[in-house]
This record gives C-alpha cells, structure tokens and sequence, in this order.
C-alpha cells in the first residue's frame, strides 16, 4: 500500500527537481519517487559488470572465504 510523505526542500533542490521532472514530462512526485528508488537500487546491489570483477578477482574470492571461515570460528571483530 502507497505511503503518503510531507517533503521538505531547499529552494534550489526544488526547482532543480521540478526542471529535470519537466524534462521528461512526469509529475514532480513520480521523478523523486523514480529517483530516490534507482538511488537505492543501485548502492545495495552490484551491477553486471561489478559482479564480473568480483567473479574473476581471485585475490578478493579467497579474502571473502577466509572472512567466513573467521566469521564463523568467532574471530575478529563485526560492527
């Protein structure tokens, strides 16, 4: 179900906004919507290129593994 939030922008941040959502024809609430979910979407998740790297670094495979094995063995320390 659809959540209803009270906004509050600087001026420019406004205009700024309300230009780029002009642009490409869409109401100012769609493009912050839009813009805040591809935001999100693109910091938690790797992208098909950043999953390559990370399945051909070898050196980085074998730091992950032994990240596990010390995680699970109750060594280091998790924050």
């Amino acid at each position: 179900m659809s959540k209803t939030v009270t906004l509050r922008l600087p001026d420019v941040t406004y205009q700024r906004f309300r230009v780029l959502a002009e642009r490409e024809n869409r109401p100012l609430s769609n493009f912050i919507e839009t813009a805040a979910f591809r935001y999100t979407e693109s910091d938690q998740y790797a992208d098909e290129f950043e999953m390559e790297e990370i399945r051909t670094n070898a050196a980085l495979k074998r730091s992950l593994k032994q990240g596990v094995k010390d995680a699970k063995a109750g060594r280091g320390r998790f924050a």
